[in-house]
C-alpha cells in the first residue's frame, strides 16, 4: 500500500521549510570591520499547515479509489534583534536593534557580555592595584 497523499504534502512542506531556514539564518556570518568582530543575530518564526480530505468522485462508478483534495502552506519571518560586537581586545557587547527589549529574559540575555567585561575588568584592576607600590596620590585617597 502506498503512503497517503496527507503525510507526502506535510513532508513536502517540512523539506521546503529546512530548506529557507538553517543555522546561518538565525546567527549570521561574522563580519569583519578594522579589529572588530560584528555578528547579526535575527529571530525566525515559522508555521505550516497541511489539510486535506479523501472523496468520492461524482463521475465514477460505485466501487472506484476515493479521491484525494488537500492543500499545503507555509510562513516563514525572519526578524533582525542583535548585533554581536566583538573588538579585538576581546570585550564583547550586544548591540540591540529595538529600543524595548521583548521580556526579562532578553533584557538578561543583552546584560550578559557587558557583565562579564565589568567583572573581569574589576578582578584586572583589583589585582594590579595590589601589585603597585602606593604613591602620594593613592596615599592621600586612604
Amino acid at each position: 500500500m502506498s503512503e497517503h497523499p496527507i503525510k507526502t504534502l506535510m513532508t513536502e512542506t517540512m523539506e521546503k521549510i529546512k530548506s529557507m531556514v538553517d543555522v546561518n539564518t538565525i546567527i549570521g556570518k561574522p563580519i569583519q570591520a578594522g579589529g572588530t568582530t560584528i555578528i547579526p543575530v535575527s529571530k525566525v518564526t515559522f508555521g505550516f499547515g497541511t489539510g486535506g480530505t479523501d472523496f468520492q468522485s461524482r463521475n465514477t462508478r460505485e466501487n472506484a479509489p476515493l479521491c484525494f483534495g488537500g492543500g499545503g502552506g507555509a510562513g516563514v519571518t525572519v526578524s533582525p534583534v542583535c548585533f554581536l560586537v566583538v573588538t579585538s581586545d576581546g570585550d564583547a557587547r550586544v548591540l540591540p536593534l529595538n529600543a524595548q527589549a521583548e521580556s526579562a529574559v532578553d533584557r538578561l540575555v543583552e546584560m550578559i557580555p557587558g557583565a562579564i567585561n565589568k567583572v573581569s575588568s574589576f578582578m584586572e584592576s583589583r589585582n594590579s592595584s595590589k601589585t603597585e607600590i602606593p604613591t602620594e596620590e593613592t596615599e592621600s585617597l586612604m
